[in-house]
């Protein structure tokens, strides 16, 4: 086996999921409270133009890049929501945002070069940079001070072989937003910033911020599978600085040749007209988080920072655990709840919990319902 494929660490909500699946055959109802796919249907225009992308045979390549069309409504949504000017040729349509991460990081990266990342944080960063043969430098963050970066910590962390450092807001696990101060210092450390924005148009209190409001040394990863719900598309992009398009499209040729034609038609359809279907989600979300924020609360979970954004609650479970592992696959087994143990997000997630309110308020009641029963029973 190759050696950079045995330091990769499994996606532990995963296998909660997995396990929840068997667990279903068997004919045990579980409550999904683990999963981060919204449990909406994609907008109808986006269905519909979709649908109207196979009935006009819309179903070949398309430019390499991406839709022409496409990309002018991406950079169209760039200059509408945070006030900067994107060239659509600097947009690469990728096949989901976790194509676009690996040829960031490809552009970027030779062997035993540093790519920084928080800990906790989505822990499929550190995957990432090993398939591509980079070293992952966690740098910690603490739910004390809201998930934030201390950018002291990160500017001691950058050497000559830093290559980039990955931002996340709202940041997954947390659902905090990055502040300023935050962003203003990473971008003063002359280190390209890859900013994950994937969750931007799910935000409840503040506003996010891109990256690109603050740098022009950012790539900013970005798609449609959380804002409009359209998560089996597999539909995203990747706004980069030009020096690195030509390598870009380079890589896409060969590795991907292009986004799916008919998924395309559909995000494009999707930034033009599912404005209303996107606050009709928004609001049913904060409606959940609201709900769930007390009754984990009135449960005994501690609530450091309260999430802003996404739809996860990272919640402190040192009340009832020191081994986050166990205690989440000891909820699934015996209270038929599905939650995603903190470790999942790296060593600084022992004794945390995600909570995901990626699911109707029945089940978000029903869940936390079995849950309370099952602590108190402990």
């Amino acid at each position: 086996m190759n050696p950079t494929l045995k330091g990769m660490t499994p996606f532990i909500v995963m296998e909660v999921l997995e396990k929840a699946q068997e667990m279903a055959k068997r004919g045990i109802d579980v409550v999904h409270l683990e999963v981060g796919e919204p449990d909406f249907n994609m907008p109808p225009c986006a269905a519909a133009a979709a649908q109207a992308a196979y009935d006009q045979n819309r179903t070949h390549y398309t430019h390499s890049l991406g839709d022409p069309e496409l990309r002018e409504a991406i950079a169209a949504l760039y200059r509408r929501e945070y006030g900067v000017t994107v060239d659509p040729n600097c947009i690469l349509v990728t096949s989901g945002s976790s194509p676009a991460i690996l040829m960031a990081l490809q552009v970027l990266c030779d062997a035993g070069d540093e790519v920084i990342l928080s800990n906790p944080g989505y822990p499929c960063y550190r995957n990432f940079a090993l398939a591509c043969r980079a070293v992952p430098k966690e740098v910690r963050v603490f739910a004390e001070n809201g998930f934030q970066y201390d950018v002291e910590a990160v500017r001691r962390a950058v050497t000559p072989h830093t290559r980039a450092i990955f931002v996340n807001s709202p940041m997954n696990p947390a659902g905090v937003l990055v502040e300023d101060a935050v962003y203003e210092g990473l971008a003063s450390l002359g280190v390209p910033i890859l900013s994950d924005e994937i969750y931007h148009g799910l935000v409840y209190e503040g506003r996010a911020r891109s990256a690109l409001e603050f740098t022009d040394n950012a790539f900013v990863l970005n798609g449609f599978s959380k804002r409009f719900a359209m998560t089996g598309l597999r539909l995203g992009y990747l706004i980069a600085p030009q020096r690195c398009m030509r390598a870009l499209q380079i890589l896409q040729q060969n590795l991907f040749i292009c986004a799916s034609s008919t998924a395309q038609r559909a995000g494009l359809a999707a930034l033009n007209g599912a404005a209303e279907d996107v606050e009709r989600m928004k609001a049913v979300y904060d409606e959940r988080r609201r709900y769930m924020l007390g009754r984990l609360r009135e449960m005994g979970f501690v609530i450091h920072t309260e999430p802003k954004g996404a739809f996860y609650i990272f919640a402190d479970a040192r009340k009832f655990t020191r081994d986050a592992y166990a205690f989440a696959f000891d909820v699934l087994e015996h209270a038929h709840v599905g939650i995603t143990p903190g470790v999942d997000f790296g060593t600084a997630g022992e004794g945390f919990v995600r909570f995901s309110y990626a699911n109707s308020l029945d089940r978000i009641r029903e869940g936390l319902a079995r849950l309370e029963r099952y602590l108190a029973a402990r």
